[in-house]
């Protein structure tokens, strides 16, 4: 049966009002490793539901890009990229280190493109290459200038008729009238300056007009990953029950036999799949296992995202991986919400200083590294939380900023904020944002000098793949390059914004939820944010939260099927 064929009775299905008494398989969570999971239990033979905290389904992956990193799936294969199981294990081996058991990174290469190819067979999702989104880390062995990220293609919301309405919104809407996906904003980005970027925004707009004409309503990035697999879930009879938070698990005989919702307990004949996303929005957890300054307001996760599992799983004997770390990007604290930086600090003719004034990363770096120098420095010697972004006139010509077109100004609340600020002179600037005026002035000069030269001595700016993905390629000699010159000048507050957070409960290869001791929680999986990432300390590319966090919810589901 066909993917369409598949899903055309599927919006009729009702959502069920209540959880019957007891299931094979309880999945806590809606979200990507969560939908994942359920799809997979149900088209395995097991009786499965899904039992998510918030009122709409979704998570993060539904705010998100979507870009997924699995490597070896048949998508970038049939793109022709010339990827193998051989360099994709050297380059995540690499890039990970030693932080993560071999035997987990082997089980995401190998389940990964499976798990791609079971979702495209049991729902309508399918997937494009993001063609030339280098990994983050291309220089080493293995890696992949051209890269190895995917993305959902167009989908209809139509589909899921009245249960669109409870698809979690994304993180932010896509223009009105036009279909755009994760890979079009690097152009979009480019549109008043290169031919190419008016062509996407040109192709973009088509996109919307002919789902308008045909009675679409046309779903991309992260609402089209969550609305595939919740049209999935749909088909194969598995009810998402909304505003049903987890209590706790039910652990009887050191074997966890179910959970507790609000409404009673829910059985668990298999077992328990913990999807239910990282705790970035739990004050309490932070500060407890992250480094200071930290808080819930510079996160752009989902706000269910509490750590209701994770601290469930503890309580049930669970050891804790990674828990200080997250998936990090510098971010500036708009007053709405905190808005995660990708082209604003790598395009040319901006700089990112500490509080002394001067630079300290490579501002194109991937965005979880800058990030990590911030808190490593922070207070040795200068303040680097907050760092600024500086940028000048010329920039704001060029470039699209957030939303914010090129030549139009920026919002005023931005600057009553204290999130921007603006002055006619360098010196005058560094007053405003508290930095030392010559120090400020001598960063940008030493800069403005290598953008004369095209080399970055200081950072290598520009000398990577991944640096110059986000980059005007019509600048030269440096297409990350060029000088801070024409007045105003604009100072953006950077702090540690993320993703959410990626340490959670310890899990082996089969995603079994793991005590301190090594010893097997009977009954007790784990997938997603909820658990230890696959990536350790570090970022493979392009998708490396969702690829995994849909792998590992594969695998659960899988080895729980195969315990008969």
């Amino acid at each position: 049966m066909t993917g369409g064929a598949l899903m055309a009775g599927a919006a009729l299905a009702p959502a069920p009002a209540r959880a019957a008494a007891e299931y094979d398989v309880v999945v806590i969570g809606a979200g990507a490793a969560g939908m994942t999971a359920a799809l997979t239990a149900a088209k395995r033979g097991l009786s499965t539901v899904v039992i998510e905290k918030a009122p709409t389904f979704g998570g993060s992956a539904a705010r998100s890009g979507a870009g997924i990193w699995i490597p070896n799936n048949e998508v970038i294969l049939a793109a022709g990229v010339q990827d193998t199981p051989a360099k994709a294990a050297t380059y995540l081996a690499r890039v990970v280190g030693g932080t993560v058991p071999v035997e987990r990174q082997q089980a995401f290469l190998s389940a990964g493109p499976a798990m791609l190819s079971f979702v495209m067979r049991n729902s309508p999702l399918r997937f494009r290459f993001m063609d030339g989104y280098s990994d983050y880390y291309p220089e080493l062995p293995g890696g992949m200038p051209n890269g190895r990220s995917i993305e959902p293609a167009q989908l209809d919301g139509n589909i899921l008729g009245a249960e669109l309405t409870r698809l979690n919104g994304p993180y932010i809407p896509t223009p009105a009238g036009m279909v755009v996906y994760s890979a079009d904003y690097k152009w979009l980005t480019l549109a008043a300056v290169n031919p190419k970027g008016l062509e996407v925004s040109a192709a973009c707009l088509l996109r919307g007009t002919e789902a308008a004409l045909r009675g679409e309503k046309p779903l991309t990035m992260g609402q089209s990953l969550a609305a595939g697999l919740r049209a999935g879930l749909l088909a194969a009879g598995v009810p998402v029950l909304l505003n049903t938070p987890l209590l706790d698990l039910i652990v009887e005989g050191g074997r966890v036999t179910g959970v507790l919702t609000p409404s009673g307990p829910v059985r668990a004949r298999r077992g328990v799949i913990v999807g239910s996303g990282g705790f970035e929005h739990n004050a309490a957890m932070r500060a407890r296992f992250q480094r200071q300054p930290i808080g819930t307001s510079w996160t752009v996760g989902a706000e269910a995202n509490t750590g209701d599992g994770i601290a469930a799983g503890e309580r049930a004997g669970a050891a804790l991986d990674l828990m200080d770390d997250a998936w990090w990007g510098p971010s500036i604290p708009l007053p709405d919400e905190p808005y995660f930086c990708l082209a604003e600090r790598t395009l040319p003719g901006c700089v990112l200083v500490n509080g002394n004034g001067v630079r300290f990363v490579n501002e194109g770096a991937p965005y979880s590294d800058v990030v990590h120098v911030m808190y490593d420095r922070n207070g040795s010697g200068a303040p680097h939380i907050p760092a600024w972004l500086i940028v000048d006139q010329n920039y704001r010509n060029k470039y699209l900023f957030r939303d914010v077109a090129p030549l139009l100004p920026l919002p005023d609340a931005w600057f009553d904020s204290g999130a921007a600020y603006k002055a006619w002179t360098v010196e005058q600037l560094a007053a405003k944002i508290g930095v030392p005026q010559a120090a400020l002035r001598g960063t940008i000069n030493r800069f403005n000098g290598f953008a004369v030269t095209g080399r970055d001595l200081d950072f290598h700016r520009g000398d990577s793949a991944y640096d110059r993905y986000y980059a005007d390629p019509l600048v030269r000699p440096n297409p990350c390059l060029a000088p801070l010159w024409l007045a105003p000048f604009y100072a953006f507050r950077i702090v540690p914004g993320d993703l959410g957070t990626k340490g959670g409960m310890r899990t082996d290869a089969r995603a079994r939820v793991l005590r301190a001791d090594g010893s097997v929680i009977p009954g007790l999986y784990a997938a997603g944010n909820a658990s230890g990432a696959v990536m350790g300390h570090s970022y493979a590319g392009s998708g490396s939260t969702i690829g995994p966090a849909m792998t590992f919810g594969y695998v659960a589901a899988n080895d729980l099927a195969n315990a008969r």
